[in-house]
């Protein structure tokens, strides 16, 4: 395993064929390297006291080696960027190294920033230049399956530069002006079209280039990487999510993800 050096691109190995299909769109690429950067430098309050959210047990494995494993479980994805807490690279490079990993993929552990934009910049800034697709993964997000890793990139195979994975609401949504006081009552503004809305997921995939300019122009905070290319112009879209890969913030959602591992060790031996 790799840690603070770049993997060689003397034996790096493609990670689809070089011969295009006869009916490939002329913008399509598919045999561009991917790479996924997760960005696991926050405190996760929400959690309660104790670890970093992405180093809080799951099943017994910390989160993070759980999102590491389902992002290398895609053959397409040749390098894994972890980006640490600032004060804690060290431990999580002795995380990967006791946990097993899929020999055919690169790790590398860089040091993060105070806000999650400047931890996927600095997961960026690690790229060596052959990685033409990058995908952005929620560290919080550990039980994504590989179908929803591929189905992302190969939509930016395919000629999006902006990927989102997401899932229709099941919910009707309200808009509300806020309180001013928490936990008072808040007005109803407007009821949302539920039909036009979706809940959106990670790994977000991106056209390189796309989403480095993105980093370098959007300054103002955002919720997630596909938000600062929509305000540049181009077009992001949707591929279909999946009910696994939620976000674990809560002490509830730790139970789900642990019943989702239970399932998934009965069915499949996982």
């Amino acid at each position: 395993m790799s840690d603070d050096s770049l993997p060689s691109t003397a034996d790096a190995r493609p990670d689809a064929p070089t011969d295009a299909p006869t009916d490939a769109r002329p913008d399509a690429r598919p045999s561009a390297r991917t790479a996924a950067v997760i960005p696991a430098a926050g405190r996760g309050v929400r959690l309660g006291p104790g670890a970093p959210k992405a180093l809080r047990a799951l099943n017994g494995t910390p989160m993070l080696i759980h999102a590491v494993r389902a992002l290398a479980a895609s053959r397409a994805v040749s390098l894994v960027v972890v980006v640490a807490p600032p004060d804690g690279a060290a431990e999580v490079k002795s995380l990967l190294d006791a946990h097993a990993l899929p020999e055919r993929t690169d790790f590398l552990v860089v040091p993060g920033g105070d806000t999650r934009q400047e931890s996927v910049k600095l997961g960026l800034d690690a790229l060596p230049p052959e990685y033409d697709i990058v995908l952005v993964h929620d560290a919080a997000r550990p039980l994504v399956p590989v179908d929803t890793v591929d189905a992302v990139i190969e939509a930016v195979r395919d000629g999006a530069v902006a990927v989102v994975p997401a899932l229709p609401l099941a919910d009707t949504v309200k808009e509300v002006e806020p309180a001013a006081v928490p936990g008072d009552p808040e007005p109803v503004v407007a009821t949302p079209d539920r039909a036009r809305l979706r809940a959106v997921q990670t790994p977000q995939g991106f056209d390189r280039a796309t989403l480095v300019r993105a980093h370098e122009t959007v300054t103002e905070d955002v919720t997630d990487d596909a938000s600062m290319v929509e305000r540049l112009g181009p077009a992001v879209v949707v591929v279909p999510g999946h009910e696994e890969a939620f976000k674990v913030t809560r002490p509830l959602d730790l139970v789900l993800a642990e019943a989702v591992l239970a399932r998934r060790r009965l069915n499949d031996g996982f």
